[in-house]
């Protein structure tokens, strides 16, 4: 068994261990994000100049020729 010293070291690694990758997945949370409200800008600009195309350039059923 291990005795009080062994064990506090091991959870004292444990611990370093574990804040070290929560402080990595935050910075990677962070980027996300921030790629995200990227692609939010850019989805709503797209948006805007797709509804001001003009419509397509084909001709209606009515129109065609039979």
């Amino acid at each position: 068994m291990l005795t009080d010293p062994d064990l506090i070291e091991k959870l004292e690694s444990k611990i370093s261990y574990l804040e070290y990758n929560l402080e990595n997945l935050s910075n990677e949370v962070y980027e996300l994000r921030q790629i995200i409200e990227k692609q939010k800008i850019q989805i709503n600009f797209l948006a805007g100049k797709l509804k001001s195309v003009e419509v397509s350039n084909i001709a209606p059923r009515s129109e065609e020729t039979p």
